[in-house]
């Protein structure tokens, strides 16, 4: 009984000693750590983060292919169908931020339109209705709309 006691204590030693060393050697969160510094004290910047791909421009967007009838959707769904339907050639501008032309070969975010891909997708829904208040509401250009859609999704 007595060795059993003394096994217990060792093993709960042990366990104790190694979630304090383990603790003790972990980083604060990012937004706490100091900025480390390169040769001659010049910071290191992050990488910038990938833009995933999307046409320049409306020619080089041409042909584009039809996306889903919105009536086989609902709600907000709906909606960004209807929006990839009203502007095409602005979704061909843009980016889409669920990185989909790495994973299934999208061109532009219209590219998610083409096929039910953004009905499971509130990133492309969202960016499809953001693009839309951006261009009949505030006016802005397709690369305009790119520019927020990039500074907006690219946190």
């Amino acid at each position: 009984m007595k060795k059993a006691i003394i096994g217990i204590v060792i093993v709960l030693g042990i366990a104790i000693g190694v979630a304090t060393f383990s603790s003790s050697n972990r980083q604060p969160p990012a937004q706490n750590r100091e900025r480390t510094t390169g040769v001659n004290n010049v910071p290191v910047t992050q990488p910038t983060p990938r833009i995933p791909a999307h046409h320049k421009d409306a020619n080089s967007a041409r042909p584009l292919k039809p996306t889903l009838d919105p009536e086989l959707f609902f709600g907000r769904i709906r909606q960004a169908y209807l929006v990839a339907r009203e502007i095409p050639e602005t979704l061909a501008q843009l980016p889409c931020y669920c990185y989909c032309d790495q994973g299934f070969g999208h061109k532009s975010l219209h590219s998610c339109y083409e096929d039910d891909h953004s009905a499971h997708c509130s990133t492309c829904v969202d960016e499809a209705l953001m693009a839309y208040q951006l261009e009949k509401e505030q006016k802005l250009t397709p690369a305009q709309i790119r520019n927020r859609i990039i500074e907006t999704f690219s946190r």
